[in-house]
């Protein structure tokens, strides 16, 4: 029997070695593919974990970034109030002076440059803060992640608070040169314009219109300036000692500048500012609604075109809005631009470039 069966592997040698060769290679590809399924999942489970870790810093970064909009608007509004101080002349008008009609001009340059300077430099802080405080995120990210082993952290604590201090232009030289531009729009828009003329919403947001095309119209100069100092500055320090520290918050404000002429900011300040000046004629519009009971074909509340107001009665309505424009309890006005998604998916992306790896090799 034994001689019969070993005859028969003869017989079928080269089956039994194919078969053999094919049972053995099956089997070995089985335990390969097992290893690479199991690398597989792995590395996708790394990368899981790693995203949702980089996502929940990311969420809880802007967060902080809303609330340090938040703190700041207190300050804004203080420094907007101390230059176009407009309580100063209507506490003069109070006392029936001579030269009243003189104050009136004063008051009505003086509100209306206040207001529209508040909405400008409102939505520069939102977006500005976005900037820095996702450039810094971005960089805690790394130092908590691959740069462990980092001696020299990306962003040491006093690096970000000397980074973070160049918020002060805004507060400051910029918000001075914002007024300078503004102030001098609505002296040619509207120093010509009688207190006694009256003027529908549509007409005052014709008003609010060209004033922003001449803020907005200086190619030359970008509307960055007014948000961080000129590298000039910068350059200046070059010539002294500068620490450590120094360089490197150096390379981030010369990173933030790099942000700050990019396209992208321009369409995103662009878009906050819009929704923004919509949000203040939307408040305005409150004050140009006719009275209740008024029957008038042309009164209906969509008809708003047909109800004006003196420009006198105007300008004490504008001097007011500042207190909701710079508003520290969320308003409306400030949630708006805060919860925007165009200004949430700009921030993802500052965020997303200096969060990945690569940017350690810059």
């Amino acid at each position: 029997m034994f001689s019969s069966v070993w005859n028969f592997i003869k017989r079928h040698k080269k089956k039994f070695i194919f078969t053999g060769a094919v049972v053995g290679g099956v089997y070995i590809f089985g335990r390969y593919a097992q290893k690479k399924i199991r690398d597989i999942q792995e590395k996708e489970a790394t990368e899981y974990i790693a995203q949702a870790r980089r996502q929940f810093h990311f969420e809880s970064n802007q967060r902080t970034c809303n609330m340090t909009v938040l703190s700041m608007l207190p300050p804004l509004r203080e420094a907007v109030v101390a230059q176009l101080n407009s309580e100063t002349l209507t506490a003069l008008l109070k006392t029936k002076p001579a030269n009243k009609l003189e104050i009136w001009e004063d008051l009505k340059i003086i509100s209306f440059t206040r207001t529209i300077v508040a909405v400008y430099s409102t939505c520069m802080l939102v977006v500005l803060l976005r900037v820095q405080l996702n450039i810094i995120g971005g960089y805690l990210y790394l130092d908590n992640s691959v740069g462990k082993s980092i001696t020299n952290p990306l962003a040491p604590a006093d690096v970000q608070q000397q980074y973070l201090s160049s918020i002060q232009h805004l507060l400051g030289d910029g918000l001075n040169e914002l007024i300078t531009v503004v102030k001098r729009a609505v002296q040619r828009s509207l120093g010509s314009v009688s207190l006694k003329q009256s003027l529908s919403l549509l007409e005052l947001e014709q008003q609010l219109s060209w004033i922003r095309a001449e803020v907005e119209s200086d190619s030359e100069r970008p509307m960055s300036r007014f948000l961080l100092a000129d590298d000039e500055n910068a350059l200046a320090e070059q010539a002294c000692g500068l620490t450590e520290n120094d360089v490197m918050t150096i390379r981030l404000l010369n990173e933030t500048r790099d942000m700050l002429d990019s396209p992208d900011f321009g369409t995103i300040l662009n878009i906050c500012l819009n929704r923004a000046f919509s949000l203040l004629l939307d408040n305005l519009a409150e004050f140009f609604r006719p009275p209740p009971g008024d029957s008038a074909p042309n009164s209906a509340p969509d008809s708003l075109a047909a109800v004006s107001l003196p420009l006198a009665k105007i300008v004490p309505i504008i001097n007011g809005q500042i207190n909701s424009i710079c508003s520290e309890t969320p308003s409306l006005f400030v949630q708006d631009l805060l919860l925007n998604d165009q200004v949430k998916e700009f921030a993802a992306n500052v965020y997303e470039s200096f969060s990945t790896p690569q940017e350690l090799q810059k």
